[in-house]
């Protein structure tokens, strides 16, 4: 294999000279030429057969050693210049192809900063970090489904194995047959948010925008909670504009409030308070949803909106860390915008912005 790279370098030296001896021929023999008939004109000496021959053998002489100079002189320009950029940027490529996302090309030495091998390393290492990123989410997101998926499933087998028991009382039996209803209800939920995830990222589900009556469809959403807030014992209060009209996908919206004010009502103690606004501002509407809640440390509010990132672990099992990724991924698919901003023992307010509708609903 070495020996055939050598014949090969031997063989594009040569040609290079090859092809070196063939411009400087012509250069130098223009010159020539040129040179003897302006002398010849201005003189009126006409050389003679043996100076021609002469300057020819000189000439000749001349054009195989400047072919050699420039082809050495090429060849060293192409190692420092071509090769060593090149073998540089190669072997951090084949280690990213082995999965080695760290690599990163140092600076490269150049006598030309503008040949471009410097802008092609930089596109190669914001590739590398990049990659790395999502290296990174996927095996997170990978442990993290494995976790949530263990939990249901023990305790589908604990309470499976205990219903086997045949000295089980009526009462017991049906407790544990609700909690393993329980946590099949969540494995699935878990599994269906997943697949939800997925689409909307791969953008598999795309947004079929209708005007509708905003108004309507956040008061029917919330309302589907009533009996919730209710055992609960929470104060509701609602400043809703009527008649807000948007153009967007209805049904993932509905996905965003039935999670917004899951969360808002989940993480409010009983007795407290959830607020809901709906409010005209130009061309956008406002939505925000506040509650009396636990609130949101500094910390964990850069990451609410990761999937499976739980903030308050007390909550953990009623949720699988899911709902803000889902209401995150509709809010940017369908060109909003949600934010949210939170006081640690005094409840979070979560505001979202959409474009109202031009036009009224038909």
């Amino acid at each position: 294999m070495k020996d055939k790279q050598k014949t090969v370098r031997w063989l594009l030296a040569l040609r290079r000279y090859l092809m070196f001896f063939l411009l400087m021929a012509f250069v130098i023999s223009c010159c020539m030429i040129l040179f003897l008939n302006m002398v010849s004109r201005q003189t009126g000496i006409e050389p003679t057969q043996t100076h021609i021959e002469q300057a020819a053998k000189v000439t000749f002489l001349n054009v195989l050693l400047l072919s050699f100079l420039c082809t050495v002189i090429d060849e060293v320009r192409r190692r420092i210049m071509v090769n060593r950029p090149v073998q540089k940027i190669v072997a951090a490529a084949e280690q990213m192809m082995k999965g080695d996302f760290s690599v990163r090309i140092p600076p490269l030495r150049s006598l030309d900063h503008d040949d471009g091998f410097s802008m092609i390393a930089e596109c190669l290492n914001q590739m590398a970090e990049e990659l790395a990123g999502i290296e990174t989410l996927r095996s997170d997101f990978i442990a993290n489904v494995s976790h949530e998926l263990k939990t249901p499933l023990a305790v589908i087998q604990n309470y499976g194995t205990l219903l086997q028991s045949p000295d089980l009382t009526e009462g017991e039996r049906l407790e544990y047959a609700k909690a393993v209803t329980e946590a099949a209800r969540r494995l699935a939920s878990l599994i269906t948010n997943i697949l939800k995830l997925n689409k909307l990222e791969n953008q598999q589900i795309y947004p079929k925008t209708v005007t509708y009556n905003l108004s309507e469809q956040i008061c029917e959403c919330l309302l589907a909670f009533e009996n919730v807030w209710e055992e609960k014992q929470l104060d509701i209060e609602t400043e809703i504009e009527e008649e807000v009209l948007v153009t967007s996908d209805e049904e993932l919206l509905s996905l965003v409030w039935n999670n917004l004010f899951s969360n808002a009502i989940k993480f409010t103690e009983p007795g407290g308070k959830v607020s809901l606004s709906v409010q005209s501002q130009g061309e956008m509407v406002e939505v925000s949803v506040t509650d009396t809640g636990c609130g949101i440390p500094a910390e964990v509010g850069k990451h609410i909106f990761e999937k499976f990132y739980q903030g308050d672990t007390s909550h953990a099992q009623q949720g699988n860390g899911l709902g803000l990724a889902l209401v995150k991924r509709v809010i940017d698919i369908v060109g909003g915008d949600i934010s949210v901003s939170s006081e640690l023992g005094k409840g979070s307010t979560f505001m979202v912005r959409l474009r109202r509708a031009q036009h009224a609903a038909p």
